[in-house]
Protein backbone atom coordinates (compact mmCIF):
# COMPACT_ATOMS: atom_id res chain seq x y z
CA UNK A 1 0.00 0.00 0.00
CA UNK A 2 1.38 3.32 -1.15
CA UNK A 3 1.09 5.82 1.87
CA UNK A 4 -2.22 7.58 -0.19
CA UNK A 5 -4.71 9.70 1.52
CA UNK A 6 -7.10 6.95 0.96
CA UNK A 7 -6.35 3.26 0.59
CA UNK A 8 -6.95 2.84 -3.23
CA UNK A 9 -4.64 2.91 -5.89
CA UNK A 10 -3.19 5.70 -7.59
CA UNK A 11 -4.19 7.12 -11.19
CA UNK A 12 -1.19 8.34 -13.09
CA UNK A 13 -0.67 12.37 -13.42
CA UNK A 14 0.43 11.58 -16.94
CA UNK A 15 -2.64 13.19 -19.34
CA UNK A 16 -3.52 9.45 -21.20
CA UNK A 17 -6.89 8.55 -21.77
CA UNK A 18 -7.78 6.84 -18.79
CA UNK A 19 -9.25 3.64 -21.36
CA UNK A 20 -5.73 3.00 -22.12
CA UNK A 21 -4.80 1.72 -18.47
CA UNK A 22 -7.57 -1.47 -19.57
CA UNK A 23 -5.36 -4.56 -19.57
CA UNK A 24 -4.62 -6.30 -22.56
CA UNK A 25 -2.39 -9.20 -24.03
CA UNK A 26 -1.21 -10.35 -27.25
CA UNK A 27 2.38 -11.30 -28.29
CA UNK A 28 4.25 -10.82 -31.88
CA UNK A 29 7.26 -11.05 -33.55
CA UNK A 30 9.73 -8.69 -33.00
CA UNK A 31 12.24 -7.43 -35.91
CA UNK A 32 15.00 -4.78 -35.63
CA UNK A 33 14.94 -2.07 -38.05
CA UNK A 34 18.08 0.01 -39.32
CA UNK A 35 18.74 2.11 -36.98
CA UNK A 36 21.89 2.53 -35.07
CA UNK A 37 22.01 6.26 -35.69
CA UNK A 38 19.46 9.21 -35.73
CA UNK A 39 17.10 9.61 -38.54
CA UNK A 40 16.65 5.72 -38.57
CA UNK A 41 12.99 4.84 -40.96
CA UNK A 42 11.08 1.60 -40.55
CA UNK A 43 8.74 1.12 -43.26
CA UNK A 44 6.09 -1.82 -42.94
CA UNK A 45 2.89 -2.92 -44.49
CA UNK A 46 0.96 -0.87 -41.72
CA UNK A 47 3.10 3.25 -41.18
CA UNK A 48 6.20 4.45 -41.60
CA UNK A 49 7.83 6.07 -39.04
CA UNK A 50 10.60 8.73 -39.79
CA UNK A 51 12.53 11.52 -37.29
CA UNK A 52 15.43 11.69 -35.27
CA UNK A 53 16.00 9.84 -31.51
CA UNK A 54 14.25 13.11 -28.95
CA UNK A 55 12.37 14.97 -31.54
CA UNK A 56 8.79 14.03 -32.42
CA UNK A 57 8.76 11.25 -35.15
CA UNK A 58 6.82 11.59 -38.13
CA UNK A 59 4.15 8.99 -39.11
CA UNK A 60 2.73 9.00 -42.08
CA UNK A 61 0.35 5.79 -44.09
CA UNK A 62 -0.58 5.31 -47.52
CA UNK A 63 -3.26 5.00 -48.97
CA UNK A 64 -2.80 1.21 -49.86
CA UNK A 65 -1.26 0.23 -46.49
CA UNK A 66 -2.23 -3.40 -45.58
CA UNK A 67 -3.40 -3.94 -41.76
CA UNK A 68 -1.47 -6.45 -39.88
CA UNK A 69 -3.39 -8.80 -37.35
CA UNK A 70 0.53 -9.29 -35.57
CA UNK A 71 2.28 -7.34 -33.86
CA UNK A 72 5.64 -6.11 -35.31
CA UNK A 73 8.83 -4.14 -33.43
CA UNK A 74 11.37 -2.58 -34.81
CA UNK A 75 14.17 -0.64 -33.28
CA UNK A 76 15.15 2.28 -35.60
CA UNK A 77 17.58 3.46 -33.08
CA UNK A 78 20.10 1.36 -31.17
CA UNK A 79 20.63 2.16 -28.02
CA UNK A 80 24.34 1.34 -25.65
CA UNK A 81 22.70 1.28 -22.19
CA UNK A 82 21.35 -0.95 -19.78
CA UNK A 83 18.38 -3.04 -20.80
CA UNK A 84 15.30 -3.05 -20.24
CA UNK A 85 14.13 -5.99 -17.98
CA UNK A 86 10.64 -7.63 -17.30
CA UNK A 87 8.62 -5.01 -14.56
CA UNK A 88 11.34 -1.89 -14.71
CA UNK A 89 10.17 1.50 -15.02
CA UNK A 90 11.32 3.91 -18.00
CA UNK A 91 11.13 7.59 -18.67
CA UNK A 92 10.17 7.57 -22.07
CA UNK A 93 9.04 9.95 -25.05
CA UNK A 94 5.49 8.46 -26.05
CA UNK A 95 3.75 8.39 -29.11
CA UNK A 96 0.50 6.95 -29.54
CA UNK A 97 -1.58 7.12 -32.75
CA UNK A 98 -4.10 5.30 -35.14
CA UNK A 99 -3.59 5.30 -38.36
CA UNK A 100 -7.19 3.82 -39.50
CA UNK A 101 -8.78 7.00 -38.36
CA UNK A 102 -8.51 10.94 -39.02
CA UNK A 103 -8.06 11.98 -35.11
CA UNK A 104 -5.63 13.51 -32.50
CA UNK A 105 -3.21 11.48 -31.16
CA UNK A 106 -3.68 9.24 -28.37
CA UNK A 107 -0.97 9.80 -26.07
CA UNK A 108 2.14 12.12 -27.67
CA UNK A 109 4.45 13.37 -25.00
CA UNK A 110 6.18 15.71 -27.72
CA UNK A 111 2.92 18.01 -27.70
CA UNK A 112 1.82 18.12 -23.96
CA UNK A 113 -1.43 19.79 -22.88
CA UNK A 114 -0.77 22.95 -21.58
CA UNK A 115 -3.35 25.47 -19.64
CA UNK A 116 -5.42 27.76 -21.34
CA UNK A 117 -4.38 31.25 -20.18
CA UNK A 118 -8.04 32.23 -20.35
CA UNK A 119 -9.25 29.45 -18.60
CA UNK A 120 -10.89 26.96 -21.01
CA UNK A 121 -9.97 23.39 -21.41
CA UNK A 122 -6.19 22.51 -22.02
CA UNK A 123 -4.92 22.42 -25.33
CA UNK A 124 -1.97 20.33 -27.29
CA UNK A 125 0.67 22.67 -28.18
CA UNK A 126 4.15 22.53 -30.20
CA UNK A 127 5.51 25.41 -28.63
CA UNK A 128 5.56 23.71 -24.68
CA UNK A 129 8.67 21.47 -23.44
CA UNK A 130 8.22 17.88 -24.17
CA UNK A 131 7.76 16.01 -21.34
CA UNK A 132 8.64 12.21 -20.60
CA UNK A 133 6.05 9.23 -19.25
CA UNK A 134 6.98 7.36 -16.55
CA UNK A 135 5.56 3.88 -16.90
CA UNK A 136 6.51 0.32 -16.07
CA UNK A 137 6.79 -2.27 -18.38
CA UNK A 138 4.03 -5.11 -18.77
CA UNK A 139 2.12 -4.39 -15.99
CA UNK A 140 -1.07 -3.14 -15.76
CA UNK A 141 0.21 0.50 -15.91
CA UNK A 142 0.07 3.75 -17.51
CA UNK A 143 -0.15 1.46 -20.57
CA UNK A 144 -1.49 -2.03 -21.09
CA UNK A 145 0.71 -4.58 -20.67
CA UNK A 146 0.68 -6.13 -24.31
CA UNK A 147 1.78 -2.85 -25.87
CA UNK A 148 4.98 -2.46 -23.37
CA UNK A 149 5.92 -6.45 -23.07
CA UNK A 150 8.37 -5.67 -26.19
CA UNK A 151 10.25 -3.72 -24.83
CA UNK A 152 11.48 -6.01 -22.80
CA UNK A 153 15.06 -6.31 -23.74
CA UNK A 154 16.13 -3.28 -25.87
CA UNK A 155 18.50 -0.71 -24.79
CA UNK A 156 18.35 2.24 -22.99
CA UNK A 157 19.24 5.25 -25.69
CA UNK A 158 16.55 3.07 -28.60
CA UNK A 159 13.87 4.61 -30.40
CA UNK A 160 11.48 1.48 -30.68
CA UNK A 161 8.31 1.15 -32.42
CA UNK A 162 5.24 -1.32 -31.83
CA UNK A 163 2.61 -1.64 -33.86
CA UNK A 164 -0.39 -4.10 -34.79
CA UNK A 165 -3.68 -5.08 -33.70
CA UNK A 166 -5.53 -2.38 -31.69
CA UNK A 167 -7.76 -5.07 -29.96
CA UNK A 168 -4.51 -6.97 -29.04
CA UNK A 169 -2.61 -4.40 -28.11
CA UNK A 170 -4.88 -1.93 -25.91
CA UNK A 171 -7.69 -4.73 -25.39
CA UNK A 172 -11.43 -5.17 -25.97
CA UNK A 173 -11.89 -1.42 -24.69
CA UNK A 174 -10.64 -0.35 -28.28
CA UNK A 175 -13.32 -0.01 -29.86
CA UNK A 176 -14.65 2.74 -26.54
CA UNK A 177 -11.74 4.49 -28.06
CA UNK A 178 -13.04 4.71 -31.62
CA UNK A 179 -10.73 1.60 -33.09
CA UNK A 180 -13.03 -0.95 -34.97
CA UNK A 181 -12.01 -4.61 -35.50
CA UNK A 182 -9.21 -4.75 -38.20
CA UNK A 183 -7.73 -1.23 -36.47
CA UNK A 184 -4.60 -1.05 -36.10
CA UNK A 185 -1.98 0.89 -33.41
CA UNK A 186 1.08 2.83 -33.54
CA UNK A 187 3.64 3.00 -30.33
CA UNK A 188 6.89 5.23 -30.64
CA UNK A 189 9.06 4.63 -28.00
CA UNK A 190 12.28 7.09 -27.09
CA UNK A 191 13.42 5.07 -23.66
CA UNK A 192 15.28 7.85 -22.33
CA UNK A 193 16.26 6.48 -18.77
CA UNK A 194 15.61 2.33 -17.50
CA UNK A 195 15.08 2.54 -13.73
CA UNK A 196 15.36 -0.93 -12.00
CA UNK A 197 12.85 -2.11 -10.17
CA UNK A 198 14.95 -3.30 -7.71
CA UNK A 199 17.35 -0.92 -7.49
CA UNK A 200 18.45 1.24 -4.43
CA UNK A 201 20.03 4.31 -4.23
CA UNK A 202 24.24 4.26 -3.76
CA UNK A 203 26.52 5.61 -1.72
CA UNK A 204 27.42 5.90 2.09
CA UNK A 205 24.85 6.72 4.74
CA UNK A 206 25.34 9.08 7.04
CA UNK A 207 24.50 8.39 10.70
CA UNK A 208 21.19 9.29 12.07
CA UNK A 209 20.84 12.68 13.60
CA UNK A 210 19.65 12.60 17.84
CA UNK A 211 16.67 10.92 18.41
CA UNK A 212 15.86 9.71 15.15
CA UNK A 213 15.52 5.92 14.26
CA UNK A 214 18.58 3.82 13.60
CA UNK A 215 17.87 2.74 9.70
CA UNK A 216 19.95 -0.31 7.96
CA UNK A 217 18.94 -0.81 4.29
CA UNK A 218 20.80 -3.33 2.34
CA UNK A 219 20.17 -5.71 -0.55
CA UNK A 220 16.64 -6.12 -1.60
CA UNK A 221 15.00 -6.65 2.24
CA UNK A 222 12.69 -3.42 3.53
CA UNK A 223 14.83 -1.43 5.95
CA UNK A 224 15.41 -2.59 9.36
CA UNK A 225 13.99 0.31 11.16
CA UNK A 226 15.03 0.67 15.19
CA UNK A 227 12.68 3.45 17.41
CA UNK A 228 15.17 5.00 19.66
CA UNK A 229 14.27 3.38 23.15
CA UNK A 230 12.57 5.06 26.24
CA UNK A 231 11.80 7.96 23.72
CA UNK A 232 8.84 9.88 22.39
CA UNK A 233 7.95 10.09 19.09
CA UNK A 234 8.49 14.05 18.21
CA UNK A 235 5.44 16.43 18.05
CA UNK A 236 6.71 18.39 14.64
CA UNK A 237 7.10 16.46 10.73
CA UNK A 238 11.34 15.81 10.95
CA UNK A 239 13.42 14.29 8.16
CA UNK A 240 16.94 13.71 7.26
CA UNK A 241 19.19 12.87 4.35
CA UNK A 242 20.84 9.66 4.78
CA UNK A 243 22.36 9.17 1.55
CA UNK A 244 22.21 12.26 -0.59
CA UNK A 245 21.90 12.05 -4.75
CA UNK A 246 23.78 14.01 -7.45
CA UNK A 247 19.91 13.87 -9.52
CA UNK A 248 17.41 16.58 -10.51
CA UNK A 249 15.41 18.08 -7.82
CA UNK A 250 12.14 16.80 -7.13
CA UNK A 251 9.53 18.74 -8.42
CA UNK A 252 5.74 18.96 -7.35
CA UNK A 253 3.55 17.45 -9.62
CA UNK A 254 6.18 14.78 -10.81
CA UNK A 255 5.65 10.73 -10.97
CA UNK A 256 8.34 9.78 -7.81
CA UNK A 257 9.53 5.84 -8.12
CA UNK A 258 10.59 4.95 -5.16
CA UNK A 259 11.65 2.20 -2.60
CA UNK A 260 9.99 2.73 0.98
CA UNK A 261 9.77 1.09 4.44
CA UNK A 262 7.26 1.92 6.54
CA UNK A 263 7.13 1.26 10.26
CA UNK A 264 4.92 2.17 13.43
CA UNK A 265 6.83 4.34 16.05
CA UNK A 266 5.10 2.73 18.73
CA UNK A 267 6.58 -0.61 18.13
CA UNK A 268 8.98 -0.67 15.43
CA UNK A 269 7.22 -2.94 13.18
CA UNK A 270 7.20 -3.00 9.35
CA UNK A 271 3.34 -2.29 8.26
CA UNK A 272 4.36 -1.33 4.24
CA UNK A 273 7.07 -1.92 2.24
CA UNK A 274 7.98 -1.58 -1.60
CA UNK A 275 10.28 -4.51 -1.25
CA UNK A 276 7.75 -6.76 -0.12
CA UNK A 277 5.86 -6.34 -3.66
CA UNK A 278 9.11 -6.77 -6.00
CA UNK A 279 9.36 -3.73 -7.54
CA UNK A 280 9.70 0.44 -6.68
CA UNK A 281 6.22 2.22 -6.28
CA UNK A 282 5.30 5.01 -8.33
CA UNK A 283 3.01 7.64 -7.75
CA UNK A 284 2.67 11.56 -7.94
CA UNK A 285 4.13 14.14 -5.41
CA UNK A 286 3.36 17.52 -4.26
CA UNK A 287 0.02 17.30 -5.28
CA UNK A 288 -2.18 15.30 -2.64
CA UNK A 289 -1.82 11.62 -3.67
CA UNK A 290 0.13 10.89 -1.00
CA UNK A 291 0.11 12.07 2.82
CA UNK A 292 1.12 15.53 3.74
CA UNK A 293 4.69 14.36 5.35
CA UNK A 294 5.81 12.91 2.45
CA UNK A 295 4.52 15.83 -0.06
CA UNK A 296 5.98 18.22 2.62
CA UNK A 297 9.55 16.24 2.75
CA UNK A 298 10.16 14.49 -0.05
CA UNK A 299 9.21 17.53 -2.76
CA UNK A 300 12.98 19.32 -3.14
CA UNK A 301 14.78 16.02 -2.41
CA UNK A 302 16.78 14.68 -5.18
CA UNK A 303 16.83 12.03 -7.39
CA UNK A 304 19.37 9.60 -5.47
CA UNK A 305 18.34 10.58 -2.30
CA UNK A 306 17.66 8.16 1.04
CA UNK A 307 15.31 10.14 3.18
CA UNK A 308 13.93 9.41 6.66
CA UNK A 309 10.71 10.52 7.95
CA UNK A 310 9.17 10.88 11.03
CA UNK A 311 5.59 11.53 10.38
CA UNK A 312 3.10 12.86 13.19
CA UNK A 313 -0.52 11.66 12.77
CA UNK A 314 -1.86 15.13 11.81
CA UNK A 315 0.73 14.79 8.76
CA UNK A 316 0.04 10.97 8.13
CA UNK A 317 -2.94 9.26 8.36
CA UNK A 318 -4.30 11.02 11.49
CA UNK A 319 -7.18 12.40 9.10
CA UNK A 320 -8.49 9.10 7.54
CA UNK A 321 -11.39 8.21 9.64
CA UNK A 322 -11.22 4.32 11.08
CA UNK A 323 -7.68 4.12 9.72
CA UNK A 324 -5.85 1.58 11.69
CA UNK A 325 -2.45 3.61 11.98
CA UNK A 326 -4.49 7.21 12.24
CA UNK A 327 -2.80 7.82 15.88
CA UNK A 328 0.36 6.90 14.90
CA UNK A 329 3.44 8.57 14.27
CA UNK A 330 5.19 7.05 11.39
CA UNK A 331 8.78 5.94 10.57
CA UNK A 332 9.38 6.05 6.37
CA UNK A 333 13.17 5.27 4.84
CA UNK A 334 12.67 6.15 1.42
CA UNK A 335 15.26 5.47 -1.75
CA UNK A 336 14.67 8.22 -4.67
CA UNK A 337 14.86 6.22 -7.69
CA UNK A 338 13.87 8.88 -10.41
CA UNK A 339 11.02 11.67 -10.85
CA UNK A 340 9.30 12.10 -13.80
Amino acid sequence: MIPTKRAHRLVAVLAVPALLLTAACGNGDSDTGDGDGDGATASWPVATVTGDLGEEPEVTVEEDAERSGETRVDVLVQGDGPEVSDGDFLRTGLLVRSPDAEQEDLVNTWRPMVADPEGGEEQETEDADPVYAALQVNTDDLLPPAATEPLIGVNEGSRVVVQGSAVELIGDIATQLGFEEGDSVVFVYDVVTVIDAQGRVEGEQAPVEEGMPEVEAEGTEPAEITIPEGEDPPQELRSQVLIEGDGPEVEAGTQLIAQYTGAAWSDGEVFDSSWNRDAAAKFGIGVGQVIQGWDEVLVGSNVGDRVLLVIPPDKGYGASEGHDLQEETLVFVVDILDAV
